[in-house]
This record gives C-alpha cells, structure tokens and sequence, in this order.
C-alpha cells in the first residue's frame, strides 16, 4: 500500500529501472535538455546558496559520474517560470 508521504525521486527512478529490465527495454534516457530542466530546481538551490555552475558540474561530474559542462547548464537551465508551465500537447 502507497503511503501519503510519497515516493522520493530515488525510488521512482529504481522502480522505473526495474519495470523495464523486467520487460526486456533498456535504460530510459533523456536529451541533455530535459535532463538539465529535470534537476534545474536543485541547480536554483545550489545557485542560492552560493555554488557556481561550474562547481555543480563538478557535484555532477564526481558524484554521479555524469559529464556535463557549465555551459551547458546554463544553457538549458529552466528558470522558475519555465519549470512551472504545463507540457505543450
């Protein structure tokens, strides 16, 4: 039974990983556009407590083993307005 707590973005992305390994398909991925949008909460945080872009590729780079430069973050960083608008159909 689901709890009314929810579910952390560790545990869905888990159960993702395991429904598809289940069904045979390989690894969900996303353009480095989506995925930038997809953590650009956690960039405005880092960015509001005082972290360059630079230093949150490195968090990137040595924590997640994820190579994405400053640049890019910036580039593709998706500013509260933009977060909060529904998908285009």
């Amino acid at each position: 039974m689901a709890t009314d707590e929810g579910f952390t973005a560790d545990q869905t992305a888990s159960a993702t990983t395991a429904l598809r390994a289940e069904l045979g398909l390989p690894a969900q991925r996303f353009p480095t556009e989506t995925f930038v949008g997809m953590i650009s909460d956690e960039i405005e945080a880092m960015r509001a407590a005082g972290k360059t872009d630079d230093d949150i590729s490195a968090i990137l780079r040595e924590r997640c083993a994820i190579a994405i430069d400053a640049a890019t973050l910036a580039r593709y960083y998706a500013n509260a307005d933009e977060r909060r608008q529904p998908p285009s159909e």
